[in-house]
Parts: structure tokens; sequence; C-alpha cells
């Protein structure tokens, strides 16, 4: 390869090293920015985390206490079941006939569980409603009738405080489960935001990591691009040397030639001029 050549290999060389070098400082640019932005999203995600764990806490807090007053719930209720079954022995032995009051009160609380719980058409609904009322007018109606009776008067009064009793509480119970469903809600949609960002944090994660590679690629090709650009500059310089030395190679020829005529013209004795005698000094022949 000529020299020309060389020197325009070396230029074409030089250019794809700036390009490269351009390309690997903006890649790298980029790389940082996506870091910094998936890091960000990523402290934001742990503390929307935090926060989801200090609502779950409150959460179950109100859920456990919701649950320890369904618990004192149902231990009342088995109570009132009690009393009635004390209230139909003694209806027994008052009234004669009739359905047991225990029995009319668990009818009732099975079908106000159903509407509360099952979605029902409006006819079927209403039915439900009316069939409730029935049920509390045949419980109330044979209440009058049975409370003329003081053990029974007294055995009501008992059941009826109970009632009272397993009423404040479920309006607690209820109070602590709306708290703890408001709790629960915020926790959603925060969990909402939380895979959003972790959404977009993958994103530039996944940006980071292709800058990344690109701009290890073009430092790869910087690095090969001044390995070639060194061994270019050695032949380069190498054939500099060979050139200037075949030039020197040919002007002392030249001299020597020169030199040759001049002595000839010498010997012939032939005039020679003041140029003519430094020609052969250099030239070592005189």
């Amino acid at each position: 390869m000529t020299l020309e050549k060389l020197e325009e290999r070396k230029e074409q060389l030089e250019r794809e090293l700036q390009e490269n070098v351009s390309r690997r400082d903006e890649l790298n640019k980029l790389a940082k920015e996506y870091r910094e932005k998936r890091n960000r999203l990523n402290e934001e995600v742990k503390e929307l985390l935090n926060k989801v764990r200090e609502l779950k806490a409150k959460r179950d807090e109100l859920n456990s206490k919701a649950r320890e007053l369904k618990a004192q719930r149902e231990e009342l209720y088995k109570r009132v079941d009690e009393l009635y079954k004390k209230l139909d022995e003694l209806r027994k032995s008052i009234d004669k006939g009739g359905r047991p009051l225990g029995e009319i009160e668990r009818e009732i609380r099975r079908l106000e569980f159903i509407q509360q719980t099952s979605v029902l058409t409006l006819e079927r609904e209403r039915a439900l409603v009316e069939r409730i009322a029935r049920l509390r007018r045949e419980l109330e109606e044979r209440k009058a009738q049975l409370e003329k009776h003081a053990e029974f008067r007294s055995l009501i009064a008992q059941i009826r405080e109970l009632k009272e009793k397993i009423k404040e509480i479920k309006e607690e119970m209820m109070g602590y489960v709306k708290e703890a469903d408001k709790y629960h809600e915020e926790m959603l949609e925060i969990l909402k935001v939380v895979d959003e960002k972790r959404r977009m944090a993958d994103e530039f994660h996944e940006k980071f990591i292709q800058a990344k590679k690109e701009a290890d690629q073009c430092h790869a090709r910087i690095l090969e691009i001044r390995r070639d650009l060194k061994d270019l500059d050695k032949v380069i310089k190498a054939l500099k040397a060979r050139m200037e030395k075949s030039k020197e190679f040919r002007e002392r020829e030249e001299l020597m030639r020169r030199a040759r005529e001049i002595y000839e013209m010498f010997k012939r004795g032939e005039k020679i001029e003041t140029e003519d005698l430094l020609i052969l000094q250099r030239a070592g022949l005189i």
C-alpha cells in the first residue's frame, strides 16, 4: 500500500475514532440518565411500599378488633339462643301450641342474611322483606301474649338486653370494618401506582442496559481503532524512513556519478569550477 493510501486510511480511522468517542460519550450520558430515573422510581416504590405496610398494619389491627367483636357477638347470640330454648320450654308449659320462638328468631336471621348477601330480583327481594315482616309480627304477637307471665317477661328482658348489646357490638364492629376497608382501598390505589412505577423502572432499566451495551461496543471499537492507528503509524514511519533512505541513496549515486565525470575532466586537464571541486570533496575524491 502506498504512503498516500496509508495516510488516507489513517484519516479515515481518526474520523471513525472521533465518531465512536462522541457516540460512546452520548450513550454513557443517556445510560446515566436512565439509571438515575430507574433508581429514583425504585426509591419511590420503596417509599410507597413502606406506606402500604403501614396501612396494612392499621387494616389488620382494625380487622383483628372486628373479629374480636364478632366473636363476642357470636357468644351473645349463643346466649340468646339458650334463652330462647328456656322460653320455648316455658312456652310449652304456658302455651300448648304454636311454633317455638327460637325457631322463628333463627328463621328471621337466616332470611336477613340472604337479603344482605345475595343478589335478588326486585320481586324476590319484596317477597323476602314481606316474609321477614310477617315473622317479626308473629314473634312480637307471641311474645306479647306470653309476656303476661313473670318468668317469661324476665327472659324476654334478658334477651332484649343481649340484643341491644349485640346491636352495639355490631355497630362498633362495622365501624372497624368500614375503617379497615378505607385503609384497604388506599392500599390498592397505592399498589396500582407501585405497579406503574415498577413498569416504568423496568423500562428505564432495559434502556440503561441497551445504552450501556452500545457504549461498551463503541468503547471496544475505540480501543481497536487506537491499536490500528498505533500499528499504522509504525508502518507509515517505517515506510517514510525507507523512502528517505532510498532518496539519500539516489542522491549519493547521483553525487558519485557527477564526481566521476568531474574527476575525468580534471584528469584531462579541463577547467573545473569551484562548485565542481566541492562535489569532488563531498564524494571523497580529493
